[in-house]
Parts: structure tokens; sequence; C-alpha cells
């Protein structure tokens, strides 16, 4: 890190009670960061907090637990306006709670395919709603935890619920490719990192064994420190910038896709 101290920074981490965004909310507090730590349900949430102040001694008033079901936009919907209330300064919002598409198709009950919303339009629409109190900082920035495999996915323009033909790896390839092309929306400072396989429950979707969850991230961190200067739409493979996949950054697709998640989330810009 380049900077000894977050102190006095706020930061959200999605998807924080366990893998990445467990060790994310982990090396923040020990930054002296704020950490607004989320799970998928209020017990679990506090259950990473208690877990996180018994294990490694952090200070609990740093740590806030929230809770949203990833899988109903109306609980994300609700945790964006309970957060720009208690903290409408924000610094950091780290986009990291993820599942792996499941291997039978699933709609969500607001008719999305469930990986595309928990790994995506949950993420945008919550990015959306909590833009007045990440701009309200001049540093303000969004860390989107992305994946290599979003290399490898295609945007299905005409089924992206995939109800035509399914496949979980190409479902979840499309839910990391657009993610990553959010990223480079203009109306928040963004990037997005891989931060490469690690021992996390998605493990099982690249086949091989993965480095401690904790160095993944390390680089994840790395990014929420307003010492890393960094640039909209920027990718990142762990700490080097790289070139993600060409759709990520072409306007036409960016435009597009936020056409697309609006009109699946409700949400007018």
């Amino acid at each position: 890190m380049s900077s000894t101290t977050l102190s006095g920074r706020t930061v959200l981490v999605t998807g924080a009670t366990a893998g990445i965004g467990y060790e994310t909310a982990r090396q923040l507090t020990e930054l002296g960061a704020t950490v607004l730590l989320h799970g998928r349900a209020p017990e679990e949430a506090q259950a990473a907090a208690d877990r996180l102040i018994a294990s490694v001694g952090v200070d609990s008033a740093l740590l806030r637990p929230i809770a949203a079901d990833f899988t109903r936009l109306e609980e994300v919907e609700n945790l964006a306006h309970t957060v720009v209330r208690d903290h409408p300064l924000l610094h950091a919002l780290v986009n990291n709670a993820a599942i792996a598409a499941p291997e039978r198709h699933t709609l969500t009950a607001d008719g999305n395919e469930i990986a595309f919303q928990v790994n995506f339009l949950a993420h945008y629409l919550l990015t959306n709603l909590l833009e007045p109190a990440l701009t309200s900082d001049p540093g303000g920035r969004v860390v989107n935890v992305s994946s290599a495999l979003h290399r490898t996915g295609a945007i299905q323009w005409n089924d992206p619920q995939r109800v035509r033909r399914y496949s979980r790896l190409a479902a979840y390839a499309q839910s990391q490719l657009a993610l990553t092309v959010f990223a480079s929306d203009p109306r928040v400072t963004a990037v997005s990192v891989n931060p490469g396989v690690c021992e996390t429950g998605l493990l099982p979707l690249y086949g091989h064994e993965g480095a401690p969850a904790a160095e993944g991230a390390q680089y994840v961190v790395r990014l929420c420190d307003p010492a890393t200067e960094i640039v909209n739409g920027a990718y990142y493979d762990r700490s080097e910038r790289v070139a993600p996949a060409p759709a990520a950054t072409e306007d036409r697709t960016i435009k597009r896709l936020n056409k697309l998640a609006d009109l699946l989330v409700g949400h007018t810009a």
C-alpha cells in the first residue's frame, strides 16, 4: 500500500461475509477505514463483523454491518437509500458480491437470470443510487471486482436472460463482461480488477487451485487507496493495468448496456 492509513475514509464492500470481500473488509479496517460490511442477510453481515473483531482485533467502531439480498432489487434500492442517508460521504464502493451461475437456468423474482442480476444488475442499480454520496468526495471511486473470464463473455442483447440457450459458464462470463463494461460509465470514476484465481466459492468455475483470498484482496484494497491514481474505465490484472476485452471500452456497447440495465432494473439515470 502506498499510504499507511485510510483513517477517516468510508468504504462499502459488497459480498463481504466471505472470500475476497471479507479479506478486503479486514485489510481496509486494519488501515483505519470505516467499512460498511455487506451481507445477504443481517445475521450474516453481523456474524462476519463479529468474526473480524474476534479473530484479528478489528475496532468494532470501524465496522457497520448492512444487508440486502441481491436477488431482490427492492432490497438493493432500500440499502442504497439507507447508505446515502447515513453516509452522505462515501469514499469508495467495492462491487464484489458474486455467485457462480447455477447448473440450471434460474430467474430471480425480478425476472432476471440470477448471475446477471447478482453479479451485475444489482451493482449497476446500487452504484447509480449511491452516486450522490460517491461524488461528494472528489476522489470517490468504484472498484468492480471482475474476472479474466469476462474476455470469454458476450452479452446476448436479444436474450440477456439466456432463456433460449443457457450455459452456466457463458452466463457467468456475460455477467462479468457487463460489470467490466460498466466501469467505463462516465457518471462515477470506476475501475475493474481481476484479483486472480483465489480460494473462494467461485473457484470451481476455474477448475484449479487458487491463491489465498487475502492475496486477491490486496489488489482491491490498493485501488481503494486515494494515493493510487486511477483512470475511469481502467482494467487491472492484479496490480498491472492492461487492456480489457475490446467491448469493455466501446462507446456503443457502454450506451447499449446502460439502456438495457436501466430497463431491467426499472431505473432512469
